[in-house]
């Protein structure tokens, strides 16, 4: 496996590990009664670190990023065809019937 990827695994581990940190400190603090103010800054920085190195890692696991262009379609059609809507020409509609000869 590349490093990236044990970065996800690192960061989610520290993640979860800071998950049930926190879910034991209420815990412990119901248990003795006292009033929940805030986490405890170990478990706070182990959230914070386990959430940059998950992040570094997905961007990094990702490859290299391909540019967005709302433009992109146009790229490959001349001047010429930029002005042309083919997409609004019909040809096979009713109106022929109104124009049509009859062979008499």
């Amino acid at each position: 496996m590349g490093a990236h990827k044990w970065c996800v695994i690192a960061g989610l581990i520290a993640l979860a590990h800071a998950a049930f940190s926190a879910a034991q400190h209420r815990t412990y603090l119901r248990l003795t009664e006292q009033e929940f103010t805030i986490l405890p800054k170990d478990i706070f920085v182990q959230c914070i670190l386990g959430l940059v190195l998950t992040c570094y890692g997905v961007v990094h696991v990702a490859g290299m990023f391909k540019e967005i262009k709302a433009s992109a379609e146009q790229d490959n059609k001349t001047w010429e065809m930029l002005s042309n809507r083919q997409g609004f020409n019909v040809f096979q509609h009713r109106g022929k019937a109104l124009y049509h000869e009859k062979n008499a």
